[in-house]
């Protein structure tokens, strides 16, 4: 989650909403799409479930995300609050056949990217959240969320933007959502940790379903929540879709997008990408798995 930002891409000034504040706590409730032929729950094939969630894409209803929940052998998609009911009748008529291998979950708050191991960070003119420290060899490189990353130069350490952390050396937003930092040579090096907070990351995995995680942030500290889903989609509305999110009950807030997602045994798993909800109420929180940025840029967890 960052902080307000307007980012030009492709000639186009567009403005990156921020995660929407619940007015209430409402209790997520499942429904299941209707359908005169709906089979029995376990029948139905990987062909079809690849299926249904290929129509959900086609939908491209902005405030979606979906997964495959393999205990249900249903694609579940989460909606939030903006989705209306003809809307998710779109996603019922897309679907055709395969409607009855799809639940609809629905969560209050309204997705968005969360633009502060957890530390503020400052671009040019928006706020974000380290993610982990990382190396190749003797350089030193930092991880957060792409969409932090995207349109960005230098970054600093402090909101008066005078102590200098780095310059962006890689970004990936939409798709996936990870970027990657590389610090200035006149950082000192004996400043820069492997930590989150009091916990060593040593390694990093992608966790189960059910895994109780934890995420810092610079706006809302530390919380902690368990996975509900893997590899789920998330339509943030603007074409600005990303695949392959770990879904959590963690919260988030805005300026907490790229931090850390971890065990409190070490382990990195992620990175905060964006959400719905608070962390008052609750919400639903997605990350990008953390070896996906860690292959893609050749370094390593210290």
């Amino acid at each position: 989650m960052r902080i307000k930002r307007t980012t030009p891409r492709s000639g186009i000034t567009r403005r990156t909403r921020l995660i929407a504040v619940s007015t209430g706590l409402v209790a997520a409730a499942a429904i299941a799409i209707p359908n005169a032929n709906a089979a029995d729950v376990n029948t139905f094939s990987t062909a079809q479930l690849s299926k249904a969630s290929g129509s959900v894409l086609k939908a491209d209803i902005p405030g979606t995300a979906w997964a495959v929940d393999a205990k249900t052998n249903r694609v579940v998609v989460t909606v939030d609050s903006t989705v209306s009911k003809a809307e998710i009748a779109k996603i019922k008529r897309q679907a055709g056949t395969t409607a009855g291998a799809i639940t609809i979950k629905k969560t209050p708050g309204k997705f968005s990217k969360l633009i502060s191991g957890g530390d503020a960070i400052y671009a040019s003119s928006w706020r974000c959240s380290l993610g982990f420290n990382v190396r190749s060899g003797s350089t030193y490189y930092f991880l957060t969320a792409g969409h932090c990353t995207d349109g960005a130069g230098n970054w600093w350490s402090n909101s008066g933007r005078t102590t200098l952390l780095g310059a962006t050396s890689g970004s990936s937003f939409p798709t996936n959502d990870y970027g990657i930092v590389r610090y200035a040579s006149t950082y000192p090096v004996s400043s820069i940790s492997g930590t989150v907070g009091s916990v060593d990351i040593t390694s990093a995995a992608t966790p189960s379903v059910n895994t109780t995680v934890y995420r810092r942030g610079s706006t809302t500290g530390t919380h902690s929540g368990r996975v509900t889903a893997l590899n789920a989609t998330v339509n943030y509305g603007g074409g600005d879709i990303v695949y392959g999110m770990i879904q959590t009950t963690v919260c988030a807030e805005p300026g907490d997008s790229g931090g850390p997602l971890y065990s409190n045994s070490g382990i990195a798993y992620g990175l905060t990408s964006g959400g719905s909800g608070n962390c008052t109420s609750g919400g639903t929180t997605f990350f990008q798995p953390v070896t996906e940025a860690l292959s893609a840029y050749g370094v390593s967890v210290f």
